[in-house]
């Protein structure tokens, strides 16, 4: 069954890459070995700023694809259900195939993973602005931007590596994302609520297409 369409594929996969250039060049220019590792400074700043810069533009394009908006729609949705699945230590829990929690298409993490990236991003661009057109700011607010760069830098560290160490670890997840499909069981076990949405609609949507 389709799980992302190519356009929400496409914006996933384009943010993680500027993403990643913008973690490991940061690294680099942050840690005083990888730099005299790495050298060339300047364009590693360089690609730094351009990537940082960039981050936003992926999720601007995608706002065309109607499953985007619909995506973006469902990850700011938070339901009752959404605070049982986190407060709850049977996340996983299945009875005859099926997830006890009514997981929609994205659970609690994954929402809440999604406001941290979004959010982080417009924080990494303004403060980003501000570091790199230092003049046009007072010393007080530079300061504070480098604080917060900085410090926010780590943050999306650990966030990114454990998002990557949950994706890897399930590979129904990185199939629905690389390929766009992934299995009814796997949605029966995580997102049953989207299951049974899906077949509701199908046919709906099927009467709907020869009308």
């Amino acid at each position: 069954m389709i799980r992302f369409t190519r356009p929400v594929r496409w914006v996933h996969h384009a943010t993680a890459l500027l993403m990643l250039i913008c973690l490991v060049t940061a690294a680099v220019l942050y840690v005083p070995a990888l730099e005299e590792t790495v050298g060339r400074r300047h364009l590693i700043r360089l690609i730094h700023v351009y990537a940082g810069f960039g981050l936003p533009v992926p999720a601007l394009l995608g706002w065309a694809s109607r499953a985007f908006r619909d995506d973006l729609r469902r990850l700011n949705r938070f339901s009752p259900a959404d605070w049982e699945w986190l407060r709850g230590k049977d996340r996983r829990a299945t009875v005859r195939g099926r997830g006890i929690h009514p997981v929609g298409k994205y659970n609690a993490g994954q929402k809440l993973n999604a406001a941290f990236a979004g959010g982080a991003i417009l924080v990494m661009l303004g403060t980003g602005a501000v570091l790199t057109f230092p003049h046009r700011w007072p010393d007080s607010l530079r300061a504070g931007a480098t604080f917060v760069h900085d410090w926010l830098f780590f943050a999306i560290f650990v966030v990114v590596a454990g998002h990557l160490y949950y994706a890897l670890r399930d590979p129904g997840s990185l199939s629905g994302m690389f390929r766009g499909h992934v299995r009814r069981d796997w949605a029966a076990r995580h997102h049953v609520a989207w299951l049974d949405e899906t077949d509701e609609r199908e046919p709906r949507d099927r009467v709907a297409g020869k009308s």
